[in-house]
């Protein structure tokens, strides 16, 4: 395929990201022709057809997403369905030699991820997943400056405002906590997949517990722990309880005689000395750009990550979603990975 050949996208989700963020992404790249969305929003769909203009709209309901899967010519699916959405969509356009960009979280079940992987590496289409961090200049400063660090253990740690009371909430699937999975689902897959890819370590062991309470439709709060593969510890907390503390790091790695820290998207301090500071850059467009390049030029080498890779960033979320209905017990993610 030539980079002069323009690739067909079609959209599997038609929220508020795709709407704002990845379709316009795309359509900078000036190397797509966006020729189809699907959503169970018909409205919403139609509505990004008609901003975008995109040929042809196809509604889930009735098999919306296959049809639009048989009926058009597509290279690339983008697939930014909500995590719980997603069962076989994306299984059926790679058995269909369609690229897949999946958005993260990949599933709610490794069940399911694993099945979309496994198709991907049968029908060896290219693949990706939406760690865009991966692309930002500040995490790829920290990951050359840990290389050659003997981590010891890395602290991460998220604040936000209270969740929405459940008898008041709009009844959003984000306020379903069985669908959402919460702030640890959303931001732990983010975190577990930076902390990788600073670190280049995997996680071998996890658990967790969650503050969860009648009034609130999601967790007010939640710990993770996590052992990586050599040795080193990692804790994630998502507190969801009010005013955000300020002049926090996100994110904290310690290595052999010294500390890292990262101050949001802005800087990098060691050892309480700035490393990096940042300049303004746009992850999700450098990524878009990155995929879109990688298909016309079946070149993989210059994406971050692809789907299989992902499962690891994936999975230990979900083992200690699983080890805290389980009161905390600790769970062997290459177990976890490969249980059905």
């Amino acid at each position: 395929m030539s980079t002069d050949q323009r690739l067909r996208v079609a959209i599997y989700g038609c929220g508020n990201f795709a709407k704002r963020t990845r379709i316009p992404n795309l359509l900078q790249t000036d190397a797509v022709d966006i020729v189809a969305v699907c959503d169970s929003n018909l409205q919403a769909a139609q509505e990004i057809a008609a901003d975008f203009r995109v040929p042809h709209v196809y509604h889930t309901e009735n098999d919306g997403a296959y049809k639009m899967l048989d009926a058009e010519a597509i290279d690339v699916l983008y697939s930014i369905v909500p995590a719980y959405v997603r069962t076989d969509v994306e299984v059926t356009a790679v058995q269909k030699g369609i690229h897949l960009f999946s958005e993260k979280p990949q599933a709610i079940t490794m069940h399911v991820a694993r099945r979309i992987d496994n198709a991907v590496q049968q029908a060896g289409v290219i693949s990706t997943v939406g760690f865009r961090e991966r692309y930002r200049p500040l995490f790829q400063e920290a990951r050359r400056f840990l290389a050659d660090k003997q981590i010891v253990h890395v602290r991460f740690q998220s604040f936000g405002g209270l969740p929405p009371l459940t008898d008041t909430s709009a009844k959003t699937w984000w306020a379903d906590m069985d669908k959402s999975g919460g702030r640890a689902l959303d931001w732990g897959v983010h975190a577990t997949d930076y902390s990788r890819f600073m670190t280049g370590l995997n996680v071998a062991r996890a658990q967790a517990f969650y503050c969860e309470r009648p009034t609130y439709a999601t967790a007010l709060s939640s710990s993770f722990n996590y052992c990586f593969d050599n040795g080193a510890t990692m804790t994630l907390s998502f507190v969801s309880s009010g005013p955000t503390p300020r002049n926090e790091p996100w994110f904290t790695v310690f290595y052999e005689d010294g500390c890292l820290e990262i101050y949001q998207y802005d800087r990098i301090e060691v050892n309480g000395e700035v490393l990096y500071q940042a300049d303004a850059f746009d992850p999700w467009l450098e990524q878009d750009k990155t995929f879109i390049r990688a298909v016309q030029t079946m070149d993989t080498s210059i994406l971050r990550s692809d789907y299989h890779d992902g499962l690891f960033s994936l999975a230990p979320v979900l083992a200690g979603w699983e080890s805290a209905r389980r009161n905390g017990g600790c769970i062997d993610i290459a177990s976890f990975m490969n249980d059905v």
